[in-house]
């Protein structure tokens, strides 16, 4: 079994457009509002099931309002556009950072895909 991650400090820096989340292991992650946004674990975004799953699009310029921690599993994080329904779990905010270049780019390819943008 895969050792749970706990964050040390979790930073909104620039406004808002940037949760900075830093691991006991020492590993940091800078997370761009916007990737978070699309990226909720949310039902609404995320559906019930992998077919449910929404592609968010126009969300370029969201911020970060808020963090609420959620007993000691996660953090509620509201958005400036009012969605504020999806937990980040530690091992799901670690999991965003480590593969974000490929979680990225694979929404990018959504976006083409259907013809929409951030």
């Amino acid at each position: 079994m895969a050792e749970a991650k706990w964050p040390s400090e979790l930073r909104l820096a620039d406004k808002g457009k940037t949760l900075k989340v830093t691991f006991e292991s020492g590993e940091a992650f800078a997370l761009p509002a916007e990737y978070l946004r699309v990226n909720s674990p949310s039902a609404e975004v995320q559906g019930h099931s992998p077919a449910e799953r929404k592609t968010v699009a126009g969300k370029r310029d969201v911020a970060i309002l808020a963090i609420e921690p959620v007993g000691n599993y996660a953090a509620k994080l509201e958005f400036d556009d009012l969605h504020a329904t999806g937990l980040y779990t530690w091992d799901y905010l670690y999991q965003l950072g480590a593969t974000h270049d490929s979680l990225w780019q694979t929404y990018l390819n959504e976006l083409t895909e259907k013809g929409l943008s951030r």
